[in-house]
Order: structure tokens, then sequence, then C-alpha cells
């Protein structure tokens, strides 16, 4: 079987998939000449990605069901790619008290959700304990729910704000309930890049920091990667296999996550503040990256999500056959694609991500946020038996959870300076 897809490729390309196939690590140049394979080679990287997935991870596709609470826009760093971020001084800066946060919470578990994310801007005189009480109220609310909270960008902005090392910072938020991180605010881990997208932002060495501090003290992460702008190969290459490495030492990493540059309403973009700035991945590109990151990482991160929110539920489909074997999650409140001009939706059934996984001939399943399997849907009947209170909401019911144009709009949660300056009570 492997001989037969290798035969189409450029005997240069087919020597690297079966070398990538057997499990051997490939070379920045050789993660080069594959993100840059085209035609007939591009086919042999996409079959052999599929075969990798299949024999690493076999036939069954994952799923979380979980919310995203971004509980503020208001941010102190200004990044290019970023559309979601607001000045404090806009009429469109709002942020959600704890009180308003942790009821979100708790109505996402009373709809089924396992996991709670939460990410947010860097709101200024933020009290440096806030993230802190924030997981211990959710965690005294809903004890079972899973708090997956903070980029690295955030947990650095509160260790600075606390006084705290990035250790001792890390350490309290275990101690609060806090259950794993995102490895977002990673974008192309490069600084000549990171410094035209997003100056000021956090730089490679402290996001690896944040990471292995994390990993040290039994928080896992995921991983991330953005794409589609100004990287060229070799940067992403890099990307990819400081990712692997880091995995190596730290061994805390579930997952990988390729996550497609959207352009529509980046400010870097819309008003081209950077030049050379590309709209976005094609299609093919969004296919082959998923695919190089299964044949980089197949052994170390076995679990490569594809994101529905970039890319669309169909090209997410795609990706199950080039490499990725989840489709992350039902999120019900997405907000900073959605500001970026994503046209995808703020949140999915998991009946609908069910059904993409099964017409790409796969077989669905419900995950934990640590990719612990809480059920099989082995039979399409196991649809309607097993299907949850998300799956029963209307979408009139659905309008409920709001969206980011009614939260920017909305006078109830209007953000004033002040409010995160104040004690947060404990």
């Amino acid at each position: 079987m492997i001989d037969s897809f290798l035969a189409a490729a450029r005997p240069g390309i087919a020597k690297l998939l079966a070398k990538a196939v057997l499990g051997k690590d490939l070379s920045e140049t050789e993660v080069v000449e594959l993100l840059s394979a085209k035609d007939s080679d591009l086919l042999a990287v996409l079959c052999a990605a599929n075969y990798s997935l299949q024999d690493t991870v076999g036939a069954v596709v994952t799923y979380v069901v979980n919310r995203n609470i971004n509980f503020t826009n208001v941010c102190v760093k200004h990044c290019g790619f970023c559309a979601f971020s607001r000045s404090y001084r806009s009429e469109e800066g709002y942020y959600l008290p704890i009180e308003a946060i942790v009821g979100r919470a708790k109505e996402a578990f009373r709809f089924g959700a396992t996991e709670v994310c939460i990410q947010a801007g860097l709101p200024p005189d933020l009290q440096g304990d806030f993230y802190i009480h924030l997981c211990r109220a959710i965690k005294e609310a809903t004890p079972e729910l899973s708090i997956h909270a903070f980029s690295p960008e955030e947990i650095l902005y509160g260790s600075k704000q606390s006084g705290m090392t990035i250790k001792e910072y890390l350490q309290e938020l275990k101690d609060a309930g806090l259950g794993s991180l995102p490895g977002t605010s990673a974008e192309i881990l490069d600084d000549d890049v990171r410094s035209i997208i997003s100056p000021g932002r956090i730089s490679t060495s402290q996001w690896v920091e944040v990471i292995s501090t994390a990993h040290q003290l039994g928080i896992p992460t995921t991983s991330t990667m953005m794409y589609g702008h100004v990287e060229t190969e070799h940067h992403q290459a890099r990307h990819l296999l400081l990712i692997r490495d880091l995995q190596r030492r730290t061994g805390g990493f579930t997952e990988f996550v390729p996550l497609s540059f959207v352009h529509t309403e980046a400010p870097m973009y819309k008003h081209q503040l950077v030049e050379g700035v590309r709209p976005g991945a094609t299609g093919t590109e969004v296919l082959k990256i998923h695919a190089v990151a299964r044949l980089v990482l197949n052994h170390d991160i076995p679990n490569i999500q594809a994101s529905w929110v970039k890319n669309g539920i169909q090209l997410a489909q795609a990706c199950l056959m080039a490499g990725a074997n989840d489709l992350g999650g039902t999120l019900i409140n997405e907000s900073i694609s959605t500001a970026a001009g994503a046209r995808f939706g703020q949140w999915m059934r998991p009946a609908e991500l069910r059904r993409a996984i099964r017409e790409a001939g796969r077989i669905p399943a419900e995950r934990s946020t640590s990719y612990k399997v809480r059920q099989r849907f082995e039979a399409k009947e196991d649809d309607g038996n097993k299907a949850g209170a998300l799956d029963r909401l209307s979408d009139s019911e659905a309008e409920r959870f709001g969206s980011f144009s009614q939260m920017i709009h909305s006078s109830e949660f209007r953000f004033r300076e002040k409010s995160y300056s104040r004690p947060v009570p404990g």
C-alpha cells in the first residue's frame, strides 16, 4: 500500500515520505521540501499522511463539547492579525464580571459541556490575581467542568501584574482549578515574523518558557500555528520542529492545531499595514499543512486538529483524510475568529460534527480535554440514542447564547477602565 502512493511522486519526495512513514526524523530542509510539494507530489504527501494517521490513531475522529468565553475584548496590545481587541476607550469594548463568566460556565455544563475555554484581551490595570479568582469561582460552581484557559500571553501578563514568577503563577492557577492551557499566541514561533505581525507581543523564548513550565508542573497544553500571512515554508518548518522537539523534552502537548489566518477584518490586511501580507491560506495549503504536521509530529503528538471555525466544515472534513483526527469543539460562543471575518458560525451542534465525521468515512467519538474518549458513536443510530441537550436545541433557542456582534454593541457589559483595577472578591 505504501508503494502505491509513493509511486506517484518524484523519487526525492518518495524517499522523504518513506522516511517519514517509518517514523524517522525529518530535517528542516526536508520538511520545507514537503511543504513545497505540488501536483502528484502533493497527492503523495496527502496519502502518506492519511496512511500515518490510520497507522497511529485509526479510524476514530474526536470532538469535545465545550464553550468559549472571551470575557473581554479590551487589550493593551495591538497585534496586526487581531480584529477582536479594542482599546479601553472604544465604545465597542466590553468585559464580563466574574459572576457573568461563572453563569456562562454553569449554563454550558447544563447543556452537556465538559470543558470551558477561556481566553481574552489584556485589559489595563488587571489585578494580578484575577485569573486565579476566576478559576476558583468556576471550579466551586462547576467542579466537574474542565477549565482550559489563558494563553501563554495571558499567563505572562498575569504573572507580571501579580509580581510572581511564571512558575509560581502557574502553580497558583493549578491549585485554583486550572486544568490545561491553550497553546495559542504562538502564531509563528520566529521572532523576525513576530516583529512584523505582532510587535511587542510575547517572544518565542517567553512562549517556550510558559509552555515548558506548565508541562513541568503537570499542566498539559495544546500547541498551535497560525499560517497564511507573511511566513515562508522555512518558518513553518522551524515552527513544527520546535514543537516536536519541545514535546520530546516536556511531553505535555495534547494536540497540534494549525490555524489558517483569517484576513477579512484583520488590521494588517484590511488596512495594508504589513507589506506582502497574504489573504490567508489556500485550500491546498490547508490540506498540505495538516498533512505535513502529521508526518512531522505523528509519533510525538498523535492528535492533529482541523479547525472548522477557520476553514469551514467541508474543508475540515477533507483534512480528516490528510492527517487530522479531531474537529475541535462545539464552542458555543466563538468570538475571535468571528471578529476577524470567519464565515462559518460561532458554534456547532455535536450531531453536526458527528455527521461530518461519518461523511468522511470515520467513526465519531466525544472526548475530554485530555483526549480520553467519553463515548463512541459506532452506528448512525447512536446519534439519536445518545443525543445531548445541545443537539435538541432549536436555532431560536440557541439565540440565548448571544454573539460577538451583540456583545460589542450592548451597553450591559460596557468596559470601564477601572472595572479591573478594583480588588476582585475572593
